[in-house]
Formats: C-alpha cells, sequence, structure tokens
C-alpha cells in the first residue's frame, strides 16, 4: 500500500519527516516507561534478534512455596502442560533449530509427562536444560531422577538463594537448606558440578528488596562456603533479581516498600544490559501453549502481541525471530545494575 503524505505548503521530504515524526510522537504517549527509555537508545521498542532457546513452563505446581517466587508455585496449583501441547512445542523445536530447551515450572519433574518430554527432546537432538529445586527429587517416586538427568546428559540451573542456613529458610522454609544440600551431594556423586558434561548451575536470588551483589565475588562466596561445609561442588553460580511481581510484589506492598523499590530499578537501569536481555533471543511456553516473550511475562499473562503468533499451535520461527518485544515496568529488573536473566547477569 502506498501511504500519500499531506504537502501543507511544505517540499516532500519535509513533509514525510513531519509525518514520520507526528507517528513517532503518538507511539511515544501509547509506550510505557521501560519502552520509552529504550526507545531514546534505540528509536523504538524492543525487538527480538534471533530465536536461539525456547523456555518451556510445563506446569505450576511445586513441592515448595517460596516466598520470592513470581509465578505463585505452589503444592495447590494444577495448571499442567499436557502430552499433546509438549508434542506441538518438540514440533517447534525442531522447526526453529533452537539451541536449547530449557523446562521451567513450578517443579518440572511433577508433571506426569516429564520423562517422556525430555527424551523426546534428546532424541531429535535437543540440548535441554531443567531448572528443579533440589528438593522435589527426595519426593516419592523421584529418587532416580539423579539418574535419569546424567543418562539424558541435562543442564541442570538448581535453585539455592543463599549459601547460609538462615537465609534460604527465610526465602523456602524450613527444613530446605538441608534437603538441597542432601540433593547437591547426589548429584556431585554422579559427576554433577565436576565433569564438563554434567553442568550444575546454582541460582541466588537477593532475600529482600535489594540488587544481587557481584555474580563472580558471590559465586566466589558459594564455592568456598559450600566446599568448606560440605565438600558440594557446582559449575557456575547464576544471579537474578527479584521482579516486582507474584510473590515478590505482595511482600513490597506488605512492607510498604514497592515504590522504593521501582525507584531502585529504574535508577540502576544500565543501558549496557539491552544487548544480552534474555527476551531478544528466547520465547517462553506456558503450560497451556501460549506463547510470552519471558518467563516473568507469562506470570503477568501478557503474551506476545504485535502481530506474533500467540499459541504454540501456530508457531513461525520467522516472526518470532523479528518480533517487537512486550513490556512493562517490571523489565527494569532485567536492566538493573549488572542485570539480570535466566542465565545470570548481563554486564
Amino acid at each position: 500500500m502506498q501511504v500519500r503524505f499531506p504537502s501543507w505548503g511544505m517540499r516532500e521530504d519535509e513533509s514525510q519527516l513531519a509525518w514520520l515524526k507526528q507517528g513517532a510522537d503518538v507511539e511515544q504517549e501509547s509506550m510505557n516507561s521501560f519502552e520509552r527509555r529504550i526507545a531514546t537508545l534505540a528509536g523504538e521498542g524492543l525487538r527480538s534478534r534471533e530465536l536461539r532457546v525456547m523456555q518451556v513452563n510445563i506446569g505450576l505446581k511445586c513441592n515448595q512455596q517460596c516466598a520470592h517466587c513470581h509465578l505463585s508455585a505452589s503444592p495447590y496449583r494444577t495448571e499442567t502442560m499436557q502430552w499433546s501441547v509438549m508434542e506441538l512445542v518438540l514440533r517447534a523445536a525442531n522447526e526453529a533449530g533452537a539451541e536449547l530447551v530449557d523446562i521451567t515450572g513450578g517443579s518440572p519433574e511433577l508433571n506426569p509427562h516429564f520423562r517422556r518430554f525430555v527424551e523426546a527432546l534428546r532424541a531429535h537432538g535437543h540440548k535441554v536444560k531443567v531448572r528443579t529445586n533440589l528438593t522435589v527429587l527426595l519426593e516419592p517416586g523421584m529418587e532416580d531422577i539423579p539418574q535419569f538427568y546424567r543418562d539424558n546428559q541435562v543442564h541442570l540451573v538448581a535453585s539455592l538463594p543463599c549459601y547460609t542456613e538462615e537465609n534460604v529458610r527465610v526465602q523456602r522454609g524450613g527444613g530446605v537448606y538441608s534437603k538441597s544440600v542432601e540433593v547437591l551431594k547426589r548429584l556431585n556423586a554422579l559427576g554433577y558440578g565436576s565433569d564438563a558434561d554434567k553442568e550444575l548451575d546454582l541460582v541466588y536470588n537477593p532475600t529482600g528488596p535489594f540488587l544481587p551483589s557481584d555474580q563472580a565475588s558471590l559465586e566466589a562466596d558459594y564455592k568456598r562456603e559450600l566446599d568448606q561445609k560440605f565438600d558440594i561442588s557446582f559449575s557456575h553460580l547464576i544471579t537474578i533479581t527479584n521482579m516486582p511481581i507474584g510473590r515478590f510484589l505482595a511482600y513490597l506492598k506488605k512492607k510498604r516498600r514497592e515504590g522504593k523499590y521501582m525507584e531502585l530499578l529504574e535508577e540502576s537501569f544500565n543501558r549496557d544490559t539491552i544487548e544480552g536481555l534474555m527476551c531478544r533471543y528466547q520465547i517462553s511456553v506456558g503450560w497451556d501453549g501460549t506463547i510470552y516473550d519471558c518467563d516473568f511475562n507469562l506470570a503477568l499473562g501478557f503474551s506476545v502481541n504485535h502481530g506474533a503468533p500467540t499459541h504454540i499451535r501456530d508457531f513461525d520461527a520467522g516472526a518470532l525471530a523479528e518480533r517487537r518485544i512486550v513490556t512493562g515496568d517490571h523489565c527494569f529488573g532485567c536492566t538493573a545494575g549488572r542485570g539480570s536473566s535466566c542465565s545470570g547477569a548481563l554486564a
């Protein structure tokens, strides 16, 4: 379609610039504050660059009920991905040539199709990462999951929000620390955390409304403390900023710290984090097949938009690789300080 620009007595090039500027001003007015910040640097809202990773949330049921959980997962949640949706995810991963399928939850191990899904992905040559809370591996029927992980060469990302028992208790409840240590020892016995092909990463979340410490320094602290106390080893530490959504938002509101925390995130905006933002290289698929830009948008119910397919049944690798990303003020959490992503700090 050819666009006709009004002349209003101006030359054509002047008229076109005025028309485009008018459109840009309208778009700026409709942007949230995060998009406006990005637009000052990129001239438009945030856009994806390519599709390397497919993150798949296969259910919100969890054996824990953590205070910081952005998804509000718990033993009482019933949302579960069915095998028919997993088949669509597998087909999409094949079509996209995804480098990695990142499986999360809840506790993903509690999905009844979990093992079958992992085996199918591996049979098609996909690298698989699983995000585990560790303690689920002590639940009845889960005793052989560590061996299953080893046999299928699964990269593990395990939640351990601090190396001290007191701080873990604050976020995850009593008894979780000792159970996590027990499972980490079992994983170490299978080569996880020491063998190059058995990666075991740990995840740190701050216990309150502040940003994570330097990832490298904190990793050194974790490795020293866990080695000295329990002879435990792991591959890498991932630091993730608490997002102002889910249970952490409820905590902020209860403490009347929501405004202060948002100010901290906005004031700590780091332009060097933009290139590596995870939403620019991956999508997140919800338990019902809905497609999101990230797991945080999934938690908020903000599916992809701006013309991109919103369900895995309509998967289009090209459109999703070049989509405009749906953002909100919570996105300042990913650009604050050294940045935050499912793979840790960005800058």
